[in-house]
């Protein structure tokens, strides 16, 4: 029976506590965080339904990471992340009709994430019509034709903005991309847009495509591993498990992180006896504490290193069959890191040359070498190009195509990967608009449209009126706060199509509507009988998603349901698509997918295969590159890292171990030891020092730009943490207020949330008797 929503304490972040961080990851206390909250919250039977379905090849993929399954499913196949956002979902409680009325928007907009996503699920739409501060609740009929209207009346469809978020499945977002294209404009952001932005458009142009080119097994015939920028104890768990089956097959693995990180430290496996009694399993053999933005150095003066041993023992070191074979450009490579300094290779890095040549040597040695990045790598100024040295160090070994070797990046959300391979995109190729063109007898707009952050741009300036998000809390996730919120306040109308409340909910254009729709985990049951969806993992793998429990309340839409719907309102019968159809039996969605999208031929019978199938992908299959000379390309970087004015910090925004992108489980974040609270910046013990502060201080963050800009955030705690010199980090998304609009990594335009040059000053406020450690 849906339950009411609780009453939900907002956290008091004056009796924050803080003690030791961890330095090991999952164990005992793991399960306990998965169980108790799904028990909690959902109930045996309901919890039981759920978990024991999450990441089965019958059951429905997590709507968290997009961490691969193994071939071999355990009874467990979840972590705790996964449990927690099960839970999240499927929760019982809803949000009563009552509450609108009791609730206006001004004051939801006080409210904190937590509070919001607490308050249970949405079950009916709900409209906030121009100068009203309620929503009321409304028909479906009503909610389509008031959306239809106002799209169908704006002068240009490139007045309108149609956002997706990376949980929603391949057969909404192929209609999705579809609609909006009928309608008429390439205004498609999407959240890889403040991800893995930089890993597509580095990947792409040097090897041909933007994903993965490793296997979930891959990673236990690896040598060696190199994990940068990312956090799997808390973001992906699931990779700690095979990080373990990696280190016990003889692996090595190297962390380069500025955070240390319980999960890269050591892991202990709750399904395994040595985890749950024993110390678990040691992963990283080298951990590599960089400064913020010096990745890009390191890579470098790692490629030097394996070309300065090449000189030294000619014909011994470098994989001169696959360069000459598949790869152009070595001979400028060399040219140009043969004048690579090591003194500015130490500034950049923090590092000492002892570090970087035991992981020199340690790459040399190893015949089989996967690197795998997250948002860590992606969001920085010169993310692009620290991606092509990355890809460069793999090429020089013939690291590329082969058993246990590889490029990996680390998608952050479960079909985010799926939605692009769909037509989730401002600019899909050609051949991409060319097979929608035939498969549905009209012409797709060709210029490209705008991303999340021009979208916002266009938002502010007036030229997008309305706004659509497909899941998501754009306005929390992008950077800038202040200036996204006036930018989406500037619009005329907004549209949510959501689970539960967040933060994008309550900062809304004149006119406002909510469209409640069905989670993952639940029973999608059509005209033609339940319906499943598929989803494309981290490494390219598509395969089928069936929710296990009844839906919340009755009078709730799928997603495909929804865009259908929508459709149908707004552009019905400008092309030749049967948007009823699609509505009653996702099959047909599926037919036309095998038609359009390259790689998903015979798509209804493949997703039925058990397990389902992987894309193809030419570095890791064939060693083929679809590059303008077909070949694989080392290219040539000019180096650039982040300078720190004295009395200054880097910071980078991050997320605490109790959430899931802006989606707030909790105040804790027990691996780095902080609970009750979120308002915290770790410092280094000597950076606290040399700037006169002191450890439990209350300070202020102001961000160092020369735009004129206030971009502040008050009575912050400071946590004192071995973090690497120079460098800082609080949590996102309330550090986002500090990230300037324009400050994007070059090429990719993903915002630069990993090197926020910032400034602490003392808060006025009176600053917390320490906690006890």
């Amino acid at each position: 029976m849906p339950r009411k929503n609780p009453h939900v304490e907002e956290a008091d972040e004056n009796n924050l506590e803080v003690g030791k961080p961890k330095e090991w990851a999952a164990g005992i206390p793991g399960v306990y965080h998965s169980m108790q909250p799904a028990l909690k919250h959902m109930g045996v039977g309901r919890a039981g339904k759920t978990l024991l379905g999450l990441n089965q090849k019958d059951g429905f993929d997590c709507m968290s990471c997009a961490w691969p399954d193994p071939g071999h499913r355990k009874t467990f196949e979840f972590c705790e992340q996964g449990a927690k956002a099960v839970t999240w979902e499927a929760t019982p409680v809803v949000v009563p009709s009552e509450f609108w009325a009791a609730n206006p928007v001004t004051e939801l907009r006080e409210r904190s994430e937590y509070w919001l996503g607490m308050q249970g699920r949405l079950t009916e739409p709900v409209y906030k019509p121009a100068g009203d501060d309620h929503y009321r609740p409304v028909s479906w009929d009503e909610a389509f034709s008031i959306i239809g209207s106002k799209l169908q009346g704006l002068d240009s469809p490139d007045q309108a903005a149609f956002y997706t978020s990376g949980r929603t499945s391949n057969e909404a977002a192929f209609l999705y991309q579809l609609f909006v294209r009928a309608y008429g404009t390439n205004n498609l952001p999407d959240c890889s847009n403040m991800c893995h932005e930089s890993s597509g458009w580095a990947m792409g142009q040097t090897i041909g495509v933007g994903k993965a080119t490793v296997s979930y097994d891959d990673f236990a015939k690896a040598d060696l591993i190199i994990i940068m920028g990312q956090n799997p104890g808390s973001n992906h768990p699931r990779m700690l498990t095979a990080l373990e089956d990696a280190k016990e097959a003889g692996c090595e693995i190297v962390a380069i992180n500025p955070l240390p990180e319980a999960g890269l430290m050591r892991y202990k496996n709750p399904q395994k006896i040595n985890g749950i009694v024993g110390r678990g399993t040691e992963l990283a053999d080298q951990y590599l504490q960089i400064r913020l933005g010096g990745d890009m150095a390191l890579m470098q003066a790692l490629s030097k290193r394996v070309l300065d041993a090449e000189a030294k023992r000619p014909g011994s070191v470098l994989d001169h069959e696959f360069l000459r074979e598949h790869c152009e450009g070595l001979d400028e490579l060399k040219a140009h890191l043969g004048s690579l300094q090591e003194s500015t290779v130490l500034r950049a890095t923090g590092l000492s040359s002892m570090e970087i040549d035991e992981l020199a040597e340690r790459y040399l040695r190893a015949g089989k070498v996967i690197i795998t990045w997250a948002m860590g790598i992606t969001q920085h100024k010169k993310a692009v190009p620290t991606i092509k040295e990355i890809i460069n160090l793999l090429l020089l070994r013939g690291n590329i195509g082969k058993p246990g070797a590889g490029a990996s990046p680390i998608r952050g959300h479960s079909n985010v990967q799926g939605d692009r391979t769909m037509g989730i995109w401002e600019q899909m190729p050609p051949a991409f608009l060319d097979s929608l063109a035939n498969e549905f007898t009209f012409e797709p707009p060709r210029e490209p449209g705008a991303d999340a952050v021009e979208t916002i741009r266009q938002m502010r300036d007036g030229g997008i009126k309305v706004f659509v998000a497909m899941g998501g809390n754009f306005v929390a996730a992008i950077s800038d706060t202040h200036a996204a919120e006036a930018a989406v306040a500037n619009t005329d109308m907004t549209v949510q199509i959501s689970t539960k409340l967040n933060r994008s909910h309550a900062v809304t254009g004149e006119e406002s509507l909510i469209l409640p729709t069905l989670g993952r985990t639940e029973i999608d049951l059509q005209e033609s009988g339940p319906q499943f969806v598929s989803v494309e993992d981290t490494v390219s793998a598509v395969h089928a998603s069936e929710g296990k429990v009844k839906p919340v309340a009755p009078g709730l839409l799928s997603e495909v349901a929804i865009v259908t719907r929508l459709a149908r309102a707004t552009v019905d019968s400008r092309i030749n698509a049967d948007w009823a159809g699609f509505e009653r039996n996702y099959d047909l969605i599926r037919d036309h997918i095998s038609r359009v999208v390259a790689g998903c031929e015979d798509y209804n019978r493949r997703i039925r295969d058990w397990g389902g199938f992987v894309l193809p992908n030419g570095p890791r299959d064939s060693r083929t590159f679809h590059t303008p000379t077909g070949k694989a390309m080392l290219t040539v970087n000019e180096l650039e890292y982040v300078e720190r004015p004295a009395g200054t910090l880097i910071l980078q925004t991050m997320r605490s171990h109790d959430q899931f992108n802006t989606t707030i489980y909790g105040h804790n974040d027990r691996y780095r030891g902080v609970k009750k609270g979120r308002d915290v910046v770790f410092v280094s013990p000597e950076d606290i020092s040399e700037l006169g502060l002191a450890d439990g201080q209350y300070v202020d963050i102001h961000g160092v730009y020369g735009d004129g800009a206030e971009r502040v955030i008050r009575k912050f705690r400071v946590v004192s943490y071995p973090t690497a010199r120079g460098c800082a980090a609080a949590y996102y998304p309330e550090a986002n207020v500090l990230v300037p609009l324009e400050t994007v990594a070059e090429g990719s335009h993903t915002p630069v949330s990993k090197a926020v040059i910032v400034r602490l000053t003392p808060s006025p406020e009176p600053s917390p008797e320490p906690s006890p450690a």
